[in-house]
């Protein structure tokens, strides 16, 4: 396949010279002259493990050069991956002038293009921009639409730094975001040799997969470090505690607790949240993530309060009230906070639980009950 890439920082250097590897023709594009000048003569723009070799090895063969010109870049490829930073504002919005530039230049020279051709966002961009940015800039500036004169496709990248060409060829998931079947199909043919699950999602799912991705990555560094400074002020190894974590395959480190949903309750995860948090305060041990977990579960629960509230209705059936499903235990459960605080708003509750048998409820459980 030809393919052009925009952006020869650090996810369009590393894509150019991997797609060259594979056997396409590949022109990087990038207002950087010296970037440009630089893949031109076999050296990498960026400080890559292995990516020198890599790139010298296309421009030998005469499958990867750069250019500063847009419309040559175009015309040459049937593909354009657009890999252009999107920095942060001041604000902590991103800043999508890069992206915006290279749209407007890709639309203006798509207008004198006769054959179809392929448009990829690979930078990473919040949910909603292809549609809102993206997409009206490409329309506008080529008098097409996009689905039908000119394909349009969401394709996040999970490359690391320092493990970046192996992470190319060998990564965790391929991802491909399209509201059409034909653009989906050209970008899956191009990521056909490569290993792992192959995705197609819609553009705004997509876009979401990559923040997902990077909190959670963000949030599990954040939370072993928590772990680590409270461990270190009880004189415990940390590392041997996490490592003795982490071989847990079933709940920890697993899809186990990952799926949107209500409040937890139950008699453990709240105590243990409680009683760690507690711990870290007598030691002067800040852990501003653990102690954030405990907020963060109300709030499905209020979701959920706000949600019968606003209906109008004041008889409300509640089906299962237990902790979670399959269990009597109602302790700390959220469904039963949530019956008291519509009660407590004048709603006519009825409850439901097959498992729940009232008469047969004794010690803590029990006791939870008639306290709530």
């Amino acid at each position: 396949m030809k393919v052009s890439v925009f952006g020869l920082g650090y996810v369009g250097a590393v894509t150019s010279a991997c797609l060259a590897s594979q056997g396409h023709t590949v022109i990087g594009v990038d207002v950087h002259a010296g970037k440009v000048a630089d893949l031109n003569a076999g050296r990498s723009p960026i400080i890559e493990a292995g990516l020198d070799e890599l790139m010298a090895a296309g421009v030998r063969d005469g499958r990867l050069s750069a250019t500063t010109d847009t419309a040559q870049a175009i015309m040459a490829t049937e593909t354009s991956l657009v890999c252009v930073g999107t920095p942060s504002a001041a604000n902590g919005s991103l800043n999508l002038a890069h992206v915006q530039s290279v749209c407007q230049q890709i639309g203006d020279v798509l207008k004198q293009k006769t054959d179809w051709h392929l448009v990829v966002l690979r930078s990473t961009v919040l949910p909603g921009t292809i549609l809102d940015v993206v997409k009206p800039l490409l329309e506008q500036h080529s008098g097409k639409r996009a689905g039908i004169d000119f394909g349009l496709c969401n394709n996040p990248e999970f490359l690391r730094e320092s493990t970046a060409i192996d992470d190319y060829f060998n990564p965790p998931k391929t991802v491909v975001g399209a509201d059409d079947e034909r653009s989906a199909d050209v970008l899956m043919r191009l990521y056909e040799p490569l290993p792992g699950p192959k995705i197609r999602t819609s553009l705004a799912v997509a876009e979401m997969v990559k923040y997902a991705d990077n909190n959670w990555h963000a949030l599990k560094i954040s939370f072993a470090n928590e772990i680590g400074r409270l461990a270190k002020a009880l004189a415990i190894d940390s590392h041997e505690v996490m490592d003795i974590f982490c071989q847990d395959r079933r709940l920890n480190i697993s899809p186990a607790y990952l799926k949107p949903g209500f409040s937890f309750g139950g008699s453990c995860l709240p105590k243990d949240v409680r009683a760690l948090t507690y711990r870290a305060r007598s030691l002067d041990v800040e852990t501003p993530v653990l102690n954030a977990i405990l907020p963060s579960n109300r709030l499905p629960l209020q979701d959920a309060l706000d949600t019968v509230l606003s209906l109008g209705k004041r008889k409300v059936s509640v089906l299962g009230f237990a902790f979670k499903p399959g269990t009597d235990d109602l302790r700390e459960s959220p469904v039963v906070e949530l019956i008291e605080q519509m009660l407590g708003k004048g709603c006519q509750v009825r409850v439901w639980d097959p498992c729940v048998q009232l008469e047969r409820l004794t010690g803590a459980n029990r006791e939870y009950l008639l306290k709530v």
